[in-house]
């Protein structure tokens, strides 16, 4: 039987060891990129393919790029969209070159959003945010899919080296805007070795490994223009705030979007699942079950840098010399710490969109 991740699903992935034995991915190893960042050494990045090749790029100075997609949809984006961003960024700051494209057909053909309202929503929100989150405005390129006549071209090209019957074994269905979609993102990740032939990474969330496999596929199918097969990077999601297994951004009550007004915050914190005990008793005798808890994961994922920090706070709540109560104050205000610098510089990076380095196309 085929196995399948649905990247326009909602399903959490429960056993992470499982995807990467049944996908055929590599652990990802912290020692192998120097300086790695927050993520990368919690072990919130748990994967990946042909990274060496990437690594190699980097000890060696040698030419290669990162690139991730924007959707223009609604006017806010998820802590999972953060976590790419910030590896975007450690790329970014080891050599690579860095594209963003903004998905106007895809939203177009999937969501039904015009490619006039794409645009307008790109630079108003979604580049800022991209910018407020920490990416270097001189350094990083822009594009619409719609613009881009060489993905465009690509996608068609690569669409002939794809069956019917393979298409539906990695995606599960053959809808036709999943099919456009599909091989148009097939363009976009390999479209800056159109330009000039290099090793790129893409990270993601492990939902979106479809996309690599179906790239990586078309490459091997098109030995002739030398391309590399892209290498990609994967994240674990951060857990909805009930402690379901869906992704949160499936069920709004149970996510925190960027931007969101700090009293929201704070009621959804508040509410989070908590590894606490039944009891004050209980929890001073036992300690918290610290890996349920959903405040330490946003701590460990998102809020908190220094490690030392971090691991104090693990130790004094699995204690239980912290309280369920401590943990949420903390975490309410870290995340309202969060939001309030990333609103300044979103505001910031608003007025610098005549800055931004789109590519030239002809």
């Amino acid at each position: 039987m085929t196995k399948i991740i649905d990247p326009y699903g909602s399903e959490l992935v429960k056993d992470y060891e499982k995807v990467v034995r049944d996908f055929g991915l590599e652990r990802f190893d912290v020692n192998m990129f120097p300086n790695p960042n927050r993520i990368m050494r919690r072990g919130i990045v748990f994967a990946g393919r042909d990274l060496k090749r990437i690594a190699n790029c980097i000890a060696e100075k040698k030419p290669f790029y990162t690139l991730t997609g924007i959707m223009p949809t609604n006017n806010e984006i998820h802590l999972g969209t953060k976590l790419v961003v910030e590896n975007l960024k450690y790329f970014q700051e080891h050599g690579a070159e860095t594209y963003i494209l903004v998905a106007d057909l895809e939203a177009q053909a999937a969501r039904g959003v015009s490619l006039e309202e794409g645009r307008k929503r790109a630079l108003e929100f979604h580049i800022p945010a991209y910018i407020a989150l920490g990416l270097d405005i001189k350094k990083t390129k822009f594009y619409f899919q719609s613009e881009n006549k060489k993905v465009i071209h690509f996608a068609y090209e690569a669409a002939r080296k794809i069956t019917l019957n393979e298409f539906k074994g990695i995606y599960g269905s053959a809808d036709p805007g999943i099919i456009m979609s599909a091989v148009t993102q097939v363009g976009d990740v390999l479209h800056p070795q159109l330009e000039k032939r290099m090793p790129g990474i893409i990270p993601v969330g492990i939902d979106q490994d479809t996309h690599i496999r179906l790239a990586r596929d078309v490459v091997s199918r098109m030995k002739e223009k030398k391309l590399f097969p892209p290498s990609s990077i994967y994240h674990k999601y951060t857990p909805s705030l009930d402690g379901s297994i869906k992704m949160s951004k499936s069920k709004p009550k149970s996510c925190i979007t960027i931007p969101e007004d700090n009293a929201s915050v704070k009621k959804k914190i508040m509410r989070a699942f908590s590894g606490g005990r039944e009891t004050l008793e209980l929890h001073r005798k036992l300690g918290a079950d610290v890996k349920k808890d959903i405040c330490f994961e946003l701590l460990k994922q998102h809020l908190i840098e220094d490690d030392k920090e971090l691991q104090n706070i693990y130790e004094e709540y699995k204690s239980g010399r912290m309280l369920t109560g401590e943990i949420k104050k903390l975490t309410v205000d870290k995340m309202t710490e969060f939001m309030d610098d990333f609103n300044k510089k979103l505001k910031k990076a608003r007025g610098m969109i005549d800055k931004v380095n789109f590519v030239k196309f002809e």
